[in-house]
């Protein structure tokens, strides 16, 4: 078995990424107490992952898993893209950056509201070795929110081949069977047993 402390203390994200990889045979620590934010400085999904990975084994000398997720939209010029979690500001709530982005797509045709979810997970090890896989879900974005599931822009977001269905429409175990995490989170395992 595959032992990782976890970057993130997003329980959103620690329940989806338990409910993916423990069967897998990957056991996930939580993120310790007391270990300090990593700022996301770098301008892209990748940079970000891996410098939350490897800020994780600095502090606690334990292999680490960290991942970043984007929205890409067609119609922004692929805003919000790396800054999808902070797209209404410091401190916005999901709420916050569903709104911002409803506003900005006031107005625009249905068949122009194209867009892909992107996550990276990277791992990074104490010996300083370090690897990285990606899930890609591509969708549309809906007119208005729907559905009480999930997390972020998931009530926004109309994958492809679910009916038109948002990812907050569909249960967790729907959602961890096509989600652009759960496609990283595969990915990931397939990556380690290679190893």
């Amino acid at each position: 078995m595959s032992r990782f402390v976890l970057a993130t203390a997003n329980p959103h994200k620690v329940t989806e990424m338990r409910a993916v990889l423990a069967p897998l045979g990957v056991d996930l620590v939580d993120r310790p107490r007391g270990v300090p934010d990593v700022d996301e400085t770098e301008d892209s999904l990748e940079g970000n992952a891996l410098l939350k990975a490897r800020a994780l084994v600095r502090s606690t000398g334990q292999a680490a898993i960290a991942d970043d997720t984007g929205l890409f939209v067609d119609a922004l010029d692929g805003r919000p893209g790396v800054l999808s979690a902070r797209y209404a500001g410091a401190g916005a709530t999901d709420h916050d950056n569903v709104v911002k982005l409803l506003v900005e797509l006031d107005g625009v045709d249905v068949d122009r509201r194209g867009a892909h979810f992107t996550t990276v997970i990277c791992v990074a090890h104490p010996n300083g070795t370090w690897f990285c896989v990606e899930g890609v879900l591509e969708g549309t974005i809906a007119a208005r929110p729907a559905g009480e599931q999930g997390f972020g822009y998931d009530p926004v977001f109309a994958p492809f081949g679910q009916g038109g269905r948002t990812l907050a429409e569909l249960t967790p175990d729907q959602k961890n069977a096509v989600s652009h995490r759960a496609l990283a989170l595969r990915a990931l395992a397939l990556e380690l047993a290679q190893r």
